[in-house]
């Protein structure tokens, strides 16, 4: 079975796109915990971070510089979080490995 991102990559369902590219694509959350809440999606489905391999060292190295880049394109020049949650009590939600981009507001330490 499809996760939703698998949907929304196949455009299946659909989701504001800010950026795409052969690797990724970078969604707005639909549940946003910030001013700017954008989640890096691989088009490769790699179920969580603990189960990456080896040979998606250079898809997970992709997906944290187009998180880098598209901050910088929103010009969250105050600064930003990186999130990516592993497992249910990491507070993972979707079965697809992907990274949060949070900012435009003060985050707090330690976070949830």
């Amino acid at each position: 079975m499809k996760t939703i991102f698998q949907k929304i990559i196949d455009r299946e369902i659909p989701a504001k796109i800010e950026h795409e590219d052969e690797h990724c694509v970078v969604i707005h959350d639909i549940q946003p915990q910030a001013p700017v809440h954008m989640l890096v999606i691989p088009k490769r489905l790699v179920t969580r971070l603990s189960e990456a391999r080896v040979d998606d060292q250079a898809l997970l190295g992709h997906l944290l510089l187009t998180a880098g880049s598209v901050a910088r394109r929103l010009q969250l020049t105050e600064g930003y979080r990186i999130v990516i949650n592993n497992g249910p009590f990491g507070g993972e939600s979707v079965p697809h490995l992907h990274v949060h981009v949070l900012g435009r507001r003060q985050l707090t330490w330690p976070p949830g």
